[in-house]
């Protein structure tokens, strides 16, 4: 009892120190968005009683210079005031100050970016590469930063997989070059909101917050990572070398130790239960026209985990709260396109009002959602498609685990009626119920499952095969940090089995995997093999926005192509096991008129007939007359 009471003390003594000082959110907005209206939320100590109780006309009260008050909410909690705003559209950028009373509220209009949509802010597309990394578990380019005084945890320990180990945003901007030099032209990081979190105990262990996934407070990039102005500073560098930044969004949850779940500005601010419920994940419910309420209801609104309290987006403070943090981010960082983290157990037209506010503010942006799905229909369910269901989404595309588990299939069993190539070739058939399967995401693994050279046995055969569907199948692809120099390893117990740090990120390793001196031949050969295929993808209008043909696949041998009028890429595996020479009367619609084959890595020239295919072989091959 003694212990129960000492913690209720400590935790109101650290509240009261919190609440007594003033936070505004946005901490800063824009002059010249479309969109002119700003809901901000004061929250300080009883701010609800000094803040007036003004009767305010149609027409609002001028609060400072181009600031127009409109409305002032009051909620539950009289620690918070909501005022609704409205930015004139002639508004200077520069410092207000906005008197109420007795009270005093400082705040900065920033001018909006003349760049957006010319050097930033650009989407992304079939013609970009994504690169896919946890910064924290990349590279270490600024040790200063490792420990933020005053944070809940000031842990870094390379030797334990479940603390921070120090990566950060400098360490991702050294290494700019090396992106160039792979081929990549967008940078995806797990996310980099504040994680001021203590360790939190999951599945046995106790674990940081280093993936990024557990915010704290929204409008403040970690400081271990660099902060505000680290994060800036990359996004600005990265599109100088023509490399775009995409943004991981979580709008599902929060932290425990978010500002909002410390002090609840309403009884409905989450999505409460009586008892911990947590979702069964079967996102089918959302379109089975069979389903009941009481399952949409689990699946929606249960809680990840007991530390991850679900935020309530049908409340109209948050779903403002969270659409307004994705317009500031985007503005603030020039980011080019977004992944939205947990999406299937998102409320569904909050959702698409927040992609159309994006849409509505920076034409051309990009939204992918991240749904871990069991078909292709709920793949398609979350983005544009050509379904008739009871619910239409926005999203431009989706993380496509279908085509990813397709892949992994095909890599590893050559027969099988749905298995293999076959189930590849069943899943790009089912295309047609996305409105656009090229803004999907494809992918062999990421940094919640297992490492691709594990799970193809660390064969190389297989993992070239895999590159080479992964750099030329529809879509836009996204490689996991560290597999283009053979990083491997299963989950086994926990997913930091698969997030080790980069070797060479770290000025004490013993090897630099970044120059061509410390890889190892084996590892020379698959980044000089994905390199030359991504360039080469870069300047293939088949590819990046050409068409698809593909032929039912024969004793576990796969062909297809993508072509337009300008060029014709042949892609052909042999997943099984005796050499086949392709009998080239079947694909005369794509290789008539054509007598040679290029090998579009190596650039080796060869007759198209008589050509044979060892098993276990694959190849990219562009077709010449």
């Amino acid at each position: 009892m003694k212990k129960a009471f000492a913690f209720v003390l400590c935790y109101f003594i650290v509240f009261a120190c919190i609440a007594q000082e003033m936070h505004l959110y946005p901490s800063n907005w824009f002059t010249g968005l479309k969109n002119s209206k700003l809901q901000l939320i004061v929250h300080q100590e009883g701010i609800a009683s000094k803040i007036p109780m003004y009767k305010l006309s149609a027409a609002g009260m001028k609060l400072a210079d181009g600031v127009t008050l409109k409305m002032v909410h009051r909620v539950e909690n009289p620690n918070y005031v909501f005022l609704d705003l409205v930015i004139d559209k002639n508004a200077k950028p520069g410092m207000r100050t906005f008197n109420f009373g007795p009270v005093q509220v400082k705040y900065e209009l920033k001018a909006k970016h003349s760049g957006n949509g010319k050097t930033r802010v650009l989407g992304v597309t079939s013609k970009d590469f994504i690169y896919l990394m946890i910064p924290d578990r990349f590279a270490n380019g600024d040790p200063s930063n490792d420990i933020i005084k005053g944070y809940r945890d000031e842990t870094v320990d390379r030797s334990n997989k479940f603390s921070r180990h120090g990566g950060d945003f400098k360490g991702v901007e050294d290494h700019l070059d090396y992106f160039n030099q792979l081929g990549v032209t967008a940078i995806w990081m797990t996310p980099v909101i504040e994680n001021n979190v203590s360790l939190m105990h999951e599945w046995g262990n106790n674990v940081a917050g280093y993936h990024g996934y557990w915010f704290t407070d929204h409008y403040e990039v970690d400081k271990r990572l660099g902060g505000n102005d680290g994060y800036r500073q990359l996004s600005d560098a990265a599109h100088k070398k023509g490399i775009k930044i995409i943004q991981d969004a979580v709008y599902n949850h929060v932290s425990k130790e978010h500002w909002s779940v410390l002090d609840p500005p309403s009884s409905d601010w989450l999505n409460n239960w009586p008892a911990f419920t947590t979702p069964h994940h079967r996102e089918e419910v959302l379109f089975d026209p069979y389903s009941s309420a009481h399952d949409k209801k689990i699946m929606l609104d249960g809680w990840f985990t007991d530390h991850l309290p679900d935020l309530n987006q049908r409340n109209p403070f948050v779903a403002n709260f969270l659409i307004q943090h994705a317009i500031w981010s985007t503005e603030m960082f020039g980011i080019d396109g977004w992944r939205v983290d947990t999406y299937k157990y998102c409320d569904e037209q909050f959702l698409n009002n927040v992609n159309n506010a994006l849409y509505a503010e920076f034409p051309g942006i990009t939204v992918f959602g991240e749904a871990w799905v069991n078909s292709v229909v709920g793949n398609a369910y979350f983005t544009k498609n050509n379904l008739n269901a009871p619910f239409s989404h926005n999203a431009n595309g989706v993380i496509d685990f279908q085509s990813c588990f397709a892949m992994l299939s095909a890599m590893n069993l050559s027969k099988g009626w749905t298995e293999g190539v076959n189930k590849i070739y069943m899943t790009l058939s089912q295309d047609l119920v996305y409105k656009n399967p090229m803004n999907n995401c494809i992918f062999m693994d990421n940094h919640d499952m297992d490492r691709v050279f594990s799970v193809v046995g660390e064969d190389w055969d297989k993992l070239k095969m895999g590159f080479n569907w992964l750099m030329t199948l529809r879509g836009i692809p996204q490689l996991y940090y560290g597999t283009e120099v053979l990083m491997k390893n299963m989950k086994t117990t926990t997913d930091a089995m698969v997030r080790e740090d980069f070797p060479g990120g770290w000025k004490e390793d013993a090897v630099n995997k970044f120059t061509d001196a410390g890889r190892t031949a084996p590892e020379k050969e698959a980044f000089n093999y994905l390199s030359s295929l991504a360039r080469f993808r870069k300047t293939s209008s088949a590819l990046t926005s050409g068409k698809t043909m593909q032929f039912v696949p024969k004793d576990g041998n796969y062909i297809y192509f993508r072509y337009d009028a300008k060029q014709t890429v042949m892609v052909i595996a042999n997943t099984g096991d005796k050499p086949a020479k392709p009998d080239w009367s079947v694909y005369q619609e794509r290789t008539g008129g054509f007598s040679r084959i290029k090998n579009v890595v190596t650039g080796e020239v060869k007759p198209l007939e008589g050509f044979e295919i060892k098993p276990k072989e694959s190849f990219v091959f562009e077709l010449m007359k």
